[in-house]
């Protein structure tokens, strides 16, 4: 799921994090960066489709 992350390297993440921006402010973060990857992945989605219908005419 995190690719070549494994649960040790998740974990010092996390303390970091928290040290960071605290506990309060970890799961604003998270939201963001999730609403971040999805709109990343919906325009590329749309860049595709896009590319594809050029090149069928």
């Amino acid at each position: 799921m995190f690719g070549r992350l494994g649960s040790t390297e998740l974990i010092v993440i996390l303390v970091v994090g928290f040290l960071i921006f605290g506990p309060k402010r970890l799961p604003e973060i998270g939201k963001s960066f999730g609403e971040t990857i999805r709109e990343f992945k919906k325009s590329a989605k749309q860049a595709e489709d896009e590319v594809t219908e050029a090149t069928k005419e």
